[in-house]
Order: C-alpha cells, then sequence, then structure tokens
C-alpha cells in the first residue's frame, strides 16, 4: 500500500556516507533509524530511481540544492534525497552535485525502505532491477502531510518548485 497524506513514515533504516567524522557519527557510511531522524523536524524528501541517472542528476537533484534556503526559509528543517543506491554512491554523487551539507543523500540499498512506503518500482527492464518511484514529500514530526508522486518517466511533480509552493 502507498503511504498518503495524513501516514506517519513506517519504521526503518537509510544510510548515509559521512563525510567528516563528528560525536556519534563515524566516518563513512552509517546506518539511521528513519523514526529518530524525524522526530521534531520538519523534512522535504525526494525520492528518485537512481544515482548519476539523467533526470536525476541534470534536473531533480540540482533544484532541491539550488531551493534548500527557500525551503528552509519556509520552516524546512532537512531536505532528504532517497535513492536505491549504496551509502558510498551517494556520498559520490552528492559531492559531485554539490550537494553535501545541503541534501542528505540517503541510501536504501535493498529498496526496503522505498517498499515499506509503497513507492518502488520494477525498473528491470531497463537492467536496474528495483528501485524508487520519483516522488517528494514534506514530513512534520513524522506525519506526511505533502505528497507528490510522478506518473511513469516523468518530472512535473516531484520538483523542489512544486514542493516549494506547497510550504506557502
Amino acid at each position: 500500500m502507498t503511504i498518503k497524506i495524513g501516514d506517519t513514515l513506517p519504521e526503518g533504516t537509510l544510510a548515509e556516507f559521512i563525510e567528516n567524522e563528528t560525536e556519534g557519527c563515524a566516518l563513512g557510511p552509517n546506518t539511521f533509524n528513519v523514526q529518530d531522524l524525524v522526530k521534531g523536524k520538519k523534512i522535504a524528501i525526494f525520492g528518485l530511481p537512481g544515482a548519476y541517472t539523467p533526470t536525476c542528476s541534470a534536473q531533480h537533484v540540482p533544484g532541491y540544492v539550488q531551493h534548500a534556503e527557500e525551503l528552509k526559509a519556509k520552516g524546512v528543517d532537512e531536505i532528504w534525497c532517497i535513492s536505491v543506491n549504496d551509502a558510498f554512491v551517494m556520498g559520490a554523487w552528492g559531492r559531485d552535485q554539490k550537494a553535501t551539507g545541503i541534501v542528505r543523500m540517503m541510501a536504501d540499498g535493498n529498496a526496503a525502505y522505498s517498499k515499506a512506503l509503497g513507492l518502488d518500482a520494477d525498473f528491470s527492464k531497463f537492467g536496474m532491477g528495483t528501485r524508487s518511484q520519483r516522488y517528494s514529500l514534506l514530513v512534520d514530526n513524522g506525519v506526511v502531510t505533502q505528497l507528490n508522486i510522478e506518473q511513469g518517466g516523468k518530472f512535473e511533480v516531484s520538483n523542489a518548485e512544486t514542493l516549494l509552493g506547497q510550504l506557502a
């Protein structure tokens, strides 16, 4: 079943490649419990099929990087990109996209979290296996307040501009 507005995010974990070691976060891949990360925060989350893919790299991530300050000015505490890739790939892609420190590049390596959201997609015909659908959502203290799911092959409603407009 696909998550919907008013639902609480499901239990699960995501991994993030940490560039600089800090107290509680080692250098390299760290696994985080989603429920712990969303407590008391407003988070803009966007999901996409894969790192380094054309639309994801040319439009989706750059849009959130470009509009990060505007999103934060409207009360967003964090911005996450979730993709079915490993934390090493997500970390490298984040560096390439100049997203480090702006967008948290969250790895869903086995698509477990995408499946829990009901937002997984079969990309086997492209040789990519199970991936994430393209979507955006706004979460306030773990509850979904906005949800935008793209139709197959489209990039019209999950962009940063749409989510920014929904915060007005």
